[in-house]
Formats: C-alpha cells, structure tokens, sequence
C-alpha cells in the first residue's frame, strides 16, 4: 500500500511540473504547441473512428446487426468525430486568440493539453485500462469482446493439519489460534466465445499458513526430523508460519449477466453464484517461529528463521463457492508439511475469500 502511494504522489508531482513547465515558456511558443495540438486532435479522432468502424464491421460479420444498422451506425461515428475535431480545434483556436490578444503573457495553463487526468479503474463510459493518465478524449474506446479480466485477492481463516493416522480433532494444534492469509493477483478468461459459463482463472499468491501447538509445545529442529516437544517456561505463544509463493488454477462455472451497448458487450458476474474448483503450485519462501514467555518476570519475544525441514515445494487442492464477491474457500496441501517424516502432516485451511473484481 505505501509503494502504491508513493506512485501516485510521484506521478501527481510529475502532471504539477507539466503545468509550472507551461507556465514558463514563451507566449510564440505556446501558440507553437497549441497549432501542433490541432494536428494532433485530428489524427487522434480519425484513429479513433477507424477502430469504432472496425467493431461494427465485426458487429454485421458476426450476424449482430443487419447492414442497414451498420451504415447508420458509421454514419453517426462518422459525425460525432467531425464534431469532436470540430469543437476540440475551436477551443485551441480560442486559446490561440488569448494569447495573441494578451502580448504581455496571457496563463495558458493547458498548453501541453486541452485537460489532463489520473484515472484509477474503469467504468461503463472510460476505457478498458485499469490506470490512465492524460487527456479524457484520449481515452482509447472499450475494446468490443473483452474475455480477460483482472482481480485482487485476500483470504484468511482457520487453518490446521491433517495428520497420518490421527483425526482433526486430536490435532496438536489450536484450531481457533491456528490461521492463514493470502494475498495475491489474479486473471480471469472466458473459456468459450459464445457463453461465459466457464472461465479459466490463474494468478500468483503469496500464502501464510500459521500453526499454533497446544499443551505448551513449540517446534523443534533435529537434524533431519521436526518434533513438537515442551518448553521449559509458561508459553503466552508460539506459532509456526510458513510462507509460500504459490500460482493457484482455478476452472469457475456460473451464470452470468449479458450486457450490449453498441459499441461493446460484456459479461458480468457480480451477482451470480460461481464455484472455482482447481489448485496450486509453488515453492516456500520463508519459515520463522515466533515464541512468547516470561523468564523471572521479564517478557521475552523470540523470533527463530530456520527451515525446519519444511517442503520447499508446495502443491495441493482448492475450491470455493462464492456469491458477489465473497467465497467460502478451502485449500488441502497434498504435499507434507514437514518433508522426510516418519508420520506425514498436510496443512488443511477453511475461510472466506474476496475476489475485488
């Protein structure tokens, strides 16, 4: 979150020096880059009416609109573009007669550019870029078909293990104080170009499983083996996390809401049910106890980075069930947490997952 403030506070220092930079340059100088702009404008619009006709065109080829449609609709692309060269030109025209009334310097704080903003996000009237920084009429049009999109993860929980022999309920770990969290990105695209049904899901995460021993245990490394054994003071805590980078797959099935305007459709899924079945594979990055205790009255906190034998490679199931946003979700680690054991231990979570799409 600070890397990303910091971004935008650069990027808003950046547009400011645009504009002190406008300020500062002659007024022969400024009417210089106000003709340049006109040029520009007309290109711009003409680029723009040539991508808006190649969507109807695809429109009348895939059997959407009959050919009397499709000229009506290059008709009015056609004019609204003129209009747009039309208006656009007339205000740099005026700017121009500004500042050739005003010899003496006349602030034409948008000489660079009729307007300059930062988007963050798209809407149903902006393009399809998630950040745009400029001009609004340069704001490319939304691509007709679009089967990708992109969304931020979090997910957290209980998390626990599965142990060889043993049922969940005799497990050595605090299923209320034992957690995980996930944080990551993914990629959303729809398998099929006629329906929207299945889509194929994909994207990295980092992971945190966390486990909390019961009865005053705390993990030990011997060698090639990891036990639980007791600690010689009265544990406040002692929690084991293991942090992995991981790309999860996921196929998603549900029904979804078909939206056409006339120069793209789109699918939404918002307010559908949708199930994700799939998995996820990945590699450990990071291992670190963390231990809390009291010795003759003082508080101590330890905190102890070592593998602890854990599998450098991480592999396993998951699933969700989600309406809007929001999913229960479940993840089984077919790979053991602890590698070369004589009694095999899987990390099992259970929580609730945002997809912020």
């Amino acid at each position: 979150m600070q890397n990303i403030i910091k971004y935008v506070f650069l990027i808003a220092i950046a547009i400011s020096s645009q504009f002190l930079q406008a300020q500062d340059i002659s007024n022969d100088e400024k009417i210089k880059i106000l003709n340049e702009q006109k040029d520009k404008i007309t290109t711009e619009e003409k680029d723009f009416l040539k991508k808006e006709v190649e969507i109807i065109i695809k429109r009348f080829e895939n059997g959407e609109i009959t050919s009397e449609k499709a000229e009506l609709l290059k008709k009015e692309a056609a004019k609204k573009r003129a209009l747009n060269i039309e208006n656009r030109t007339a205000i740099i025209d005026n700017k121009i007669a500004l500042l050739k009334r005003n010899v003496n310097g006349y602030d034409v704080k948008t000489a660079k550019g009729e307007k300059t903003i930062l988007r963050i996000g798209s809407s149903e009237d902006s393009g399809d870029d998630f950040i745009f920084i400029g001009n609004p009429a340069n704001d490319k049009p939304k691509k007709y078909d679009r089967k990708t999109y992109s969304d931020f993860v979090l997910a957290f929980g209980l998390n626990n293990a599965i142990i060889e022999g043993e049922k969940l309920d005799d497990s050595p770990y605090k299923f209320g104080g034992s957690r995980f969290f996930e944080l990551g990105w993914a990629w959303k695209t729809r398998v099929f170009n006629a329906s929207n049904f299945v889509r194929f899901k994909y994207g990295f995460s980092i992971q945190i499983n966390g486990l909390k021993p019961t009865d005053n245990n705390y993990f030990v490394q011997n060698g090639d083996a990891t036990n639980l054994e007791v600690f010689p003071n009265d544990l406040k805590k002692a929690k084991l996390n293991i942090t992995n980078l991981v790309m999860p797959i996921h196929f998603e099935f549900g029904p979804s809401r078909k939206t056409v305007k006339d120069n793209y459709f789109r699918y939404n899924t918002y307010n559908k049910f949708k199930l994700g079945i799939g998995g996820y594979a990945g590699f450990n990055i990071g291992t670190r106890q963390k231990l809390k205790y009291t010795v003759d009255g003082e508080k101590v906190k330890d905190k102890l980075k070592r593998d602890y034998n854990t599998s450098n490679l991480v592999y396993g199931l998951s699933s969700y069930v989600a309406f809007k946003n929001v999913a229960l979700y479940a993840k089984y680690d077919l790979s053991p947490i602890f590698k070369n054991q004589d009694i095999e231990q899987n990390n099992v979570s259970l929580g609730i997952r945002f997809d912020m799409d």
